[in-house]
């Protein structure tokens, strides 16, 4: 039998390429395609439109740099509002922290959430925690009607294109603003610097957000499976500073096991190459 790879095209001349198993799941839902695959070296991995999600090997790093960043700043955080996230991986990191009293978590796909519990239980496997409160519809929509009301707020959309386009708009992230409260923090993916469509997005979202925000940074993280294997993402608050407002000994304390974020982690993770601060001052 000839061998199966998944491929993603990063730019017309660059792509990357998985050596497959089998696919376990292929579906066309109301908004986009959804696949899940199973591979040797990444074990299953989930597509949406043909662009990598996460896979089992490496999800741990983004779901744990999207999620405890925020919460090592303020460790008290009570109610947090997650756009997108159909894998269950931020859920699952939220969930473990005690402080925790309510979630809410809009994604416009329900198919996305059914097809992880199925295929993807490490990572959706905490939908069913009482704090929990799934809401099918438009992200968008759903802070629109919000008013200072969340600690925290965690998008974790696709790319800017399809479903998630909405969710890298400068009304979304005004609605954003007035969602959470004087002490309020929101993180982001950030898209990645290194390639040109990509850089597009990572400078649109941060121009936007640096403009509603008094405290508006981009931090990093190594993910092997995403474009150039170099993500960001953002941290915005209206009070909080990442790095000066960080409580590292009261979050040691919680006790919380972690693979990849840790608290000398946070500070360096704020420090960015130049030319990634260039691409930042840019815009």
């Amino acid at each position: 039998m000839d061998d199966l790879w998944y491929s993603e095209y990063y730019t017309p001349d660059v792509r990357f390429s998985i050596k497959l198993t089998r696919q376990l799941h292929y579906e066309k839902s109301d908004y986009q395609a959804i696949s899940v695959f199973d591979s040797a070296e990444f074990g299953r991995f989930l597509t949406l439109d043909g662009i990598m999600m996460l896979t089992e090997r490496d999800e741990f790093i983004y779901h744990e740099m999207i999620t405890h960043p925020a919460m090592a700043v303020n460790p008290h955080i009570k109610n947090v509002l997650v756009i997108g996230a159909g894998d269950g991986g931020v859920v699952r990191e939220l969930t473990r922290y005690k402080s925790i009293e309510h979630i809410d978590m809009v994604e416009i796909d329900e198919r996305v959430v059914a097809v992880c519990k199925e295929y993807m239980p490490k990572t959706a496997c905490k939908f069913d925690d009482p704090r929990v409160s799934l809401h099918f519809r438009d992200g968008l929509k759903f802070v629109r009607c919000t008013q200072n009301k969340y600690d925290l707020i965690i998008v974790d959309s696709t790319d800017p294109s399809g479903p998630g386009e909405v969710l890298f708009t400068k009304e979304f992230y005004g609605n954003c603003y007035k969602a959470l409260n004087d002490n309020g923090i929101l993180i982001n993916q950030h898209e990645s610097s290194f390639y040109k469509e990509d850089a597009k997005a990572m400078q649109y979202a941060h121009k936007r957000i640096s403009g509603l925000f008094p405290q508006s940074f981009v931090y990093q993280a190594h993910i092997p499976t995403y474009p150039s294997g170099y993500w960001l993402f953002g941290f915005a608050s209206k009070k909080l500073h990442p790095v000066n407002d960080l409580s590292a000994e009261e979050w040691k304390t919680l006790g919380l096991s972690t693979h990849y974020y840790n608290i000398n982690l946070h500070k360096g993770a704020f420090a960015l190459p130049t030319y990634v601060e260039e691409m930042l001052n840019d815009e």
